[in-house]
């Protein structure tokens, strides 16, 4: 890292509505330099690198960029093909390539005129290889997209920014869905980039990433910057309490004796067009007072797993039992009423309905209760109360019970979920992917909430693609690779990614 600027954002704002994203953030970069960009969610993190990136129109504020004479000028907001002329390159969390082409055409794909794209293909080759042998990104460029594993898909992403001069790269969770092994060897080839003058900032919510391999940490809260710190004076606790503006810590998780089987999957095949869709010949038990954690790379099984224990997915082969009881028929309401609670991988589109209310949510998969209803019709005033004393429970925080719940945050919608499960005491719990995008203090309450029902006697089916998660709250972990679940006997992070990645005795 240089002391020469690249990059100087200045009193940046940007208001939506009665919301403000933005409040006058002023971020400066420096050449080689890695800086981690961290806040809650809601903080302004995305809407600032958008502002940058040109997919916002600021309400104020500018932005200065070096140019190839080192000297700082003004960038033309509002216009990304300004920022990609500048020498600014964004990668997004979810990928943005086409899986019908090959790598290498995706990476040339909006940098070259219909013209001339197969004209100059060999150059192009030429020019990508050299940005793999300096970089160390390699990727196959013959094969198309679709067959790529996720961490070749990544490295096309940032070979497709750099191929267009990228002098500043802008990487959103850049290892949300990496094994352990492939997040070090991208930060690895990103440490090599920086070492030739590449500047980088990346958002992430992995302390342990951000520690290791950034040099300063920038942290946002409700739109404005409250501080920075160089990364060497940093530690989990102080960077936590720049993000949330008081301590926070997840609750530990004590030793407890396993009980009697509440879920046994026995050698149950799921067919599907993929190993995403797909579950080969797994067997698993999870018991009372115990979280099981299913630890594996996207697009391994987990849909196919989570699906199943819903009753959304009904087994080719092998059988499922609830507390020692066989089920036969295969939907939701079946399960649910057997005993299992489920929080959705996506809270958006299968934990709520968002045009229904907040107290509507709150008991949807009871509309059959006697509190809930009376000779068919709706309780409306019990509903409104009881959903009252949940959201007072558990933090719900938003416009009011009554309003819709699309309305609510990210969190306060995990919330939700959280309440409507958990009220009613049910004996498996299938937690699938439970703190995706949250911060730290939503994503430790999760955690703290799995290790209340766990402690009442609950079993707990844990899918995460965070490491992390299923290291700090998992009695037992269960890696799934194409379909098939492996026990994982150690908790060495290592041994456990070379698992995630199909390498295994």
């Amino acid at each position: 890292m240089t002391n020469e600027l690249v990059l100087s954002l200045r009193n940046l704002s940007k208001r939506f509505g009665d919301v403000v994203a933005c409040d006058g953030v002023s971020i400066d970069l420096h050449r080689g330099e890695v800086l981690a960009l961290l806040g809650e969610n809601g903080a302004g993190k995305t809407t600032l690198m958008n502002m940058l990136f040109g997919h916002y129109m600021p309400d104020s504020g500018s932005v200065e960029v070096a140019g190839t004479d080192g000297a700082l000028h003004p960038l033309q907001l509002g216009h990304p093909q300004a920022a990609l002329e500048a020498g600014i390159g964004m990668v997004h969390q979810h990928f943005t390539l086409a899986e019908n082409l090959t790598a290498l055409d995706n990476i040339l794909l909006g940098s070259e005129s219909l013209w001339s794209f197969r004209r100059n293909r060999g150059a192009a080759r030429k020019k990508v290889q050299g940005i793999i042998e300096r970089s160390g990104l390699a990727a196959p460029l013959d094969e198309l997209v679709g067959n790529l594993t996720v961490g070749e898909r990544q490295r096309v992403e940032i070979l497709k920014a750099l191929y267009r001069d990228a002098r500043i790269l802008v990487l959103d969770e850049p290892t949300a869905v990496l094994t352990p092994q492939e997040a070090d060897n991208l930060f690895e080839n990103i440490g090599a980039m920086t070492r030739d003058g590449l500047s980088v900032i990346f958002i992430s919510h992995k302390l342990r990433e951000v520690l290791a391999f950034s040099d300063r940490i920038a942290v946002l809260r409700h739109g404005k910057k409250v501080g920075e710190i160089p990364t060497g004076e940093a530690d989990e606790r102080i960077i936590a309490r720049m993000m949330v503006g008081a301590d926070t810590e997840a609750t530990a998780r004590e030793a407890m004796q396993a009980g009697d089987p509440v879920l046994e999957l026995k050698n149950i095949s799921v067919a599907g067009k993929s190993a995403r869709d797909s579950l080969r010949g797994v067997s698993l038990t999870v018991r009372a007072h115990e979280i099981v954690g299913i630890a594996g790379v996207s697009g391994n099984g987990q849909t196919a797993l989570a699906r199943l224990v819903s009753g959304l997915r009904k087994p080719d082969s092998g059988a499922l039992e609830v507390d020692g009881r066989q089920i036969t028929k295969f939907d939701p309401q079946t399960l649910l009423k057997a005993g299992i609670g489920r929080i959705p991988e996506d809270r958006h589109h299968d934990g709520v309905v968002g045009a229904m209310s907040v107290a509507e949510n709150m008991v949807i998969e009871r509309l059959d209760a006697g509190d809930v209803q009376k000779h068919g019709f709706l309780r409306k005033a019990a509903i409104h109360d009881h959903a009252q004393e949940l959201s007072a429970a558990y933090d719900v925080r938003g416009p009011g019970v009554d309003a819709e719940a699309r309305l609510l945050s990210g969190g306060n919608m995990q919330k939700l979920i959280l309440a409507r499960v958990f009220e009613c005491s049910p004996r498996l719990i299938l937690a699938n992917q439970p703190t995706r995008g949250l911060d730290l203090g939503a994503a430790n309450e999760v955690g703290r909430r799995l290790l209340e029902a766990r402690a009442r006697g609950a079993g707990v089916l844990l899918i995460s693609e965070d490491l992390d998660e299923v290291l700090a709250l998992a009695d037992r972990i269960v890696v799934i690779h194409d379909g098939e679940l492996i026990e994982a006997r150690t908790t060495d992070r290592e041994a456990i990614g070379l698992m995630m990645a199909g390498e295994h005795a």
